[in-house]
């Protein structure tokens, strides 16, 4: 089973403006973000728009970044879907093409209960030999992974992670206490979630300061808690308590995606219904950059 740990990005994926896959751009956006340092990529990510696309267009998502990346970092892959056999079916297809970890989201429309969470992921994770991580994000979801669910779903072999994107850390605390496979999913609280001994971070601003989120993974985990604090405030806090209050859920996407087109080269618009902020955003989102330079 794969460890993750670190910073892994939940990477953007770049469009035409005609909202096609640019492939070229994706495969510059991987080596910038390589370049920076990061641990990991994560495909078809929330914020890398997968619910806009068709299967047919996230596999070649995952085949080109697998490719691309070729083992310079760990590769996840986001497989989510609502019924159990085409979720193992994807899940499948995405192993087969080379990617070292499969990010799951629990079943979301007529969500079944607790029992009914529990048993598509470890069914998922009988069916598919790789590392699994759980994507608890209820309000988005609509569905809570609890402790008590997580202390069923560690348990299993191929469940290495859960990403936690709840957003508090009593909540997280109590995850890392039942295993300690937790990824802060929460912009606005990652060097807490780190100090409270987080493996790592899924997070999508890594799009947009790369270097300073691998500085402050460093930092923390070399214990130098007053330099992370220092480059936390001063430079990664405004931006982020931006994206996270002004997106908190589809709107996010286009936060994150126009600021990092802003600071290192236009990744192209949002996939329709996202919406292209106005100027007054814009403007607003300038300033929470001016910190990073």
């Amino acid at each position: 089973m794969v460890r993750l740990q670190g910073v892994h990005v939940a990477m953007c994926t770049p469009f035409t403006s005609a909202e096609a896959f640019d492939e070229g751009r994706f495969k510059d956006h991987i080596d910038f973000l390589i370049d920076a340092g990061v641990h990991g990529i994560v495909l078809n990510s929330g914020t890398g728009e997968f619910a806009y696309m068709n299967d047919t267009e996230a596999m070649h998502i995952t085949e080109v970044g697998v490719k691309h990346i070729a083992g310079r970092v760990t590769v996840t892959t986001q497989t989510s879907t609502v019924g159990l056999k085409l979720c193992i079916e994807k899940s499948k297809a995405a192993v087969d093409l080379g990617t070292d970890a499969l990010m799951v989201l629990p079943p979301w429309l007529d969500a079944p209960f607790e029992a009914g969470v529990v048993h598509h992921y470890l069914a998922l994770a009988d069916a598919v030999d790789t590392t699994f991580v759980v994507y608890n994000i209820p309000a988005v979801s609509g569905v809570e992974v609890t402790p008590a669910m997580w202390a069923l779903l560690s348990a299993h072999p191929n469940i290495g992670h859960i990403k936690d994107s709840t957003g508090g850390l009593s909540r997280m605390q109590q995850l890392i206490a039942v295993d300690d496979g937790v990824l802060g999913g929460a912009d606005p609280v990652a060097p807490f979630a780190a100090m409270a001994g987080a493996s790592g971070w899924i997070w999508g601003s890594a799009n947009v300061m790369p270097h300073e989120c691998v500085a402050l993974w460093n930092h923390i985990s070399e214990g130098r808690y007053a330099e992370a604090l220092k480059l936390w405030r001063e430079k990664m806090l405004p931006f982020n308590c931006f994206a996270w209050e002004n997106g908190h859920a589809a709107e996010y996407i286009t936060v994150v995606k126009t600021a990092a087109s802003m600071r290192f080269g236009d990744l192209g618009p949002s996939r329709l219904p996202q919406l292209p902020l106005g100027d007054e955003a814009r403007q607003a989102l300038t300033a929470t950059l001016a910190p990073l330079g």
